[in-house]
């Protein structure tokens, strides 16, 4: 990273959401100061995806505050945005550009102007050295998935990284590449939060890494309704 990481601070304040009728959870807090990583733990359908898309801005709570530096990103808006990298279930890709291209735009759109030399060596470290010139309509769902996290390698001036599921469909290499600039990233003062299904080794002390267990903040009934899944 090469920001400052002075109050830098990312904190979930007394969230509540409903969703499909449901009240997933209420009261969600947590802090993740600079230099922090934070998995998000929780069975299927107790809302860590949907507690993401919060932290990003695309969804609003019903209740509580998201604030960064101390302010609200609902007020922050772009000065949230730009040190912002998120990646979610959706992969971002055009189909008819390259994989190289799509790296590049992706960059460009967070205002990085990344050099080829590093956009190919991102492309790389997800397994993907032999496809960068492929368009992503040939690649298959896991490589485009691969083309989609290769972002993050170009990124590394982002303080806050959010990501659903980062890990899945990657080989052993892959995975090992991703973990270690996570944790660099974190080292460096930035910001991390994520969900998994696999347990990956993170090379970081344990006063940097931290576990939110969403499914802690169920209400354990429904609002009104029943037979509705988040």
């Amino acid at each position: 990273m090469t920001q400052t990481t002075e109050a830098v601070c990312l904190k979930a304040d007394a969230l509540e959401l409903e969703r499909g009728e449901r009240l997933l959870f209420t009261g969600l807090t947590f802090e993740a100061p600079a230099g922090t990583l934070v998995r998000l733990a929780g069975a299927n359908g107790t809302g860590k995806t949907s507690l993401l898309r919060l932290l990003t801005g695309l969804m609003q709570p019903d209740a509580g505050e998201i604030l960064y530096k101390g302010e609200p990103i609902r007020t922050l808006k772009e000065d949230y945005y730009k040190d912002l990298v998120y990646i979610g279930h959706l992969n971002g890709v055009k189909d008819d550009l390259s994989a190289i291209e799509n790296v590049r735009i992706a960059a460009r759109m967070g205002n990085i102007i990344a050099k080829n030399e590093e956009l190919v060596d991102a492309l790389e470290k997800v397994g993907l050295g032999d496809f960068i010139e492929h368009t992503t309509g040939e690649l298959s769902q896991g490589q485009r998935r691969r083309v989609a996290l290769a972002r993050l390698f170009v990124s590394l001036s982002k303080p806050v990284w959010v990501l659903d599921e980062p890990f899945t469909a990657l080989d052993v290499a892959s995975v090992a590449n991703l973990a270690a600039a996570v944790a660099e990233h974190v080292k460096a003062g930035g910001i991390v939060i994520y969900t998994t299904h696999q347990e990956v080794e993170m090379n970081l002390p344990p006063e940097r890494m931290k576990t939110v267990d969403v499914s802690s903040f169920a209400p354990g009934k429904r609002v009104r309704g029943e037979g509705q899944h988040a």
